[in-house]
């Protein structure tokens, strides 16, 4: 991120080789190339929210067949597989010790807590509903954004940003009847545990590359997710269909590994307040995908509800902090 972004004032951490005369000290010089191409990040970003947008349906489908343990454990084993090929393939050294705590907070956060609480959320809860804790996390995001990284953006950002919030919950409170359910704990969590981990990530993607952040949390939790994989496989019921692999193989290959590559350099490029805002078309573009994939209806509030998004988000994008 550059030192003066328009949606933070966080200070820019350089990238690069240590100093000689301090070790340990990286060289100011040496910034992150998707910092100085901000419209790549905000592409970038926009690719992971599409990624994401597909992860309820795609859990949906792979429900099908599958346990909400069984799923969710499997899912991460193949994508730390993924992630720990290229890893292997491309010689990537150790992060260093200070960058392991981060680590450990995206893996909890997102390689885990999302996951399976979602997916134990879509249990009993329509893709729909589910799609309210996506409407929140952009604005969860920016607040833990404020608190851990110190950035400050501005009033105009913020407005826009609760319109934003409130448009999205009002849309999707409308398409779920307005109840609240039993999965709206899981939600609620979800929501809290997934900022944090953004929030973090985003933070350790402005000192190396996007890309490892996810790849190296995705191994750290190899010791864990394949014990559990085993032992979910065995007790729950396991009736593969198509519908339920491809959702297995979205969520693990896209959701849980490209998508996040690229919506972490996006919000190395961009800031993460502002990364964050371009989520909030994420819930319709969640409800576009269960028309096509699950067969739910979808209201006449959807167009009108897109439109104000959008506005919302191109005021975030132009907000000064």
């Amino acid at each position: 991120m550059r030192a003066q972004s328009s949606a933070t004032n966080t200070p820019a951490i350089a990238v690069g080789t240590p100093d000689r005369e301090h070790p340990g000290r990286e060289h100011p010089s040496q910034e992150h190339p998707d910092r100085e191409r901000p419209g790549l990040g905000i592409l970038q970003a926009a690719l992971g929210v599409t990624a994401f947008s597909l992860t309820f349906p795609a859990t949906a489908w792979g429900l099908e067949g599958f346990g909400p343990w069984s799923l969710v454990a499997v899912r991460c084993v193949l994508a730390a597989l993924i992630a720990g090929g290229c890893l292997l393939v491309l010689r990537v050294p150790l992060p260093a010790r200070r960058h392991w705590p981060g680590l450990a907070v995206v893996a909890a956060g997102v390689v885990l807590g999302f996951p399976l609480l979602t997916t134990l959320a879509l249990q009993t809860s329509t893709t729909a509903h589910a799609a309210v804790v996506v409407g929140l996390l952009p604005l969860t995001t920016a607040l833990c954004s404020a608190l851990r990284v110190g950035s400050r953006p501005s009033r105009t950002f913020w407005a826009a940003a609760l319109a934003g919030a409130a448009a999205v919950l009002a849309f999707t409170a409308g398409q779920s009847g307005g109840a609240l359910t039993t999965a709206d704990l899981y939600l609620f969590a979800a929501l809290l545990v997934c900022a944090a981990g953004y929030t973090e990530g985003g933070r350790l993607a402005r000192v190396m590359p996007g890309w490892q952040v996810i790849g190296w949390a995705l191994v750290l939790c190899l010791p864990l997710t394949v014990p559990v994989a085993a032992l979910a496989l065995s007790y729950e019921p396991v009736e593969p269909t198509a519908h339920s692999v491809a959702g297995l193989l979205w969520v693990a290959a896209g959701s849980q590994f490209a998508g996040l590559v690229v919506w972490y350099r996006g919000m190395a490029a961009i800031g993460i307040p502002r990364a964050s805002q371009l989520q909030l078309a994420q819930p319709l573009l969640t409800l576009v995908w269960s028309v096509l994939l699950l067969g739910e209806r979808l209201t006449v509030a959807a167009p009108l509800t897109a439109a104000a998004v959008l506005v919302c988000i191109a005021v975030t994008q132009r907000a000064r902090g």
